[in-house]
């Protein structure tokens, strides 16, 4: 079985795996690993509803598994044998790297032309874009350090409208989303999409590694952004308010 990370929550940015690859990995019935995600999502107070994918099995019936992130993943095999539990985070790792290869990366030297072709098209794409919201204001334009970081209520004051409004235009326009939270008290992080880190508008900083109550040390990435992405937004808000580019 050779089953990709899949999207899930309807973000192409939050990758999973589901429970079939983990059965797989771990030599375990599937219905065995679907149950103790069943005790792991009770124990987390977590819907088991928001994880269930529908597929179809050999004979073509519909039938259901769970899409887990890589924090549930690794809950999940916490409780299992050390082989197994290594076995799993190595199929993680592979994944992910194969997820992470341009979608160019293909053996066809004629087709992998066309794909980065297709991929530098969106990226210039993306470019015009920022551009035709550059702010009117003149001042804004000359800050070109980008050393300089800013968080998103450091912005928003600077452009003069409310934090929480700043937020709501950058989720609509889809320069960020919001990555799922397991706590369904508290929104999840803000995190930007790719393009908008390529072209140079927003950066992730990494926060200290810190070991999780599971003692798995992980590393969190905080959304900042930069001053040229500064200028862009403030004409993306001023746009929004009609004002003239």
């Amino acid at each position: 079985m050779n089953m990709p990370i899949l999207p899930q929550f309807g973000n192409p940015e939050q990758k999973t795996m589901g429970t079939r690859e983990i059965a797989n990995l771990c030599e375990k019935e599937h219905r065995n690993v679907k149950r103790d995600c069943d005790v792991m999502f009770a124990s987390l107070n977590l819907d088991a509803l928001k994880f269930e994918h529908i597929y179809l099995d050999s004979m073509n019936r519909q039938q259901t598994e769970y899409l887990l992130d890589e924090e549930l993943t690794m809950t999940l095999v916490t409780g299992y044998s050390i082989v197994l539990r290594n076995r799993v985070i190595k199929r993680w790792k592979e994944l992910e790297l194969q997820a992470n290869l341009p979608s160019y990366a293909i053996d066809d030297p004629i087709e992998r032309a066309k794909k980065w072709i297709e991929e530098e098209k969106q990226k210039q794409a993306v470019v015009r874009q920022l551009e035709l919201a550059a702010p009117k204001a003149q001042a804004l334009d000359t800050i070109v350090n980008t050393s300089q970081t800013y968080c998103l209520r450091e912005c928003a004051k600077t452009i003069g409208i409310k934090e929480s409004d700043l937020i709501d235009l950058l989720l609509l326009k889809k320069w960020v989303y919001r990555e799922p939270s397991s706590n369904p008290q508290k929104k999840g992080k803000l995190q930007p999409y790719a393009q908008y880190v390529t072209c140079g508008v927003f950066i992730n900083r990494a926060s200290p590694v810190m070991a999780d109550s599971f003692g798995v040390e992980r590393v969190h990435l905080n959304m900042q952004v930069t001053a040229f992405g500064l200028t862009r937004i403030t004409g993306l808000v001023n746009k929004n308010k009609g004002v003239e580019a």
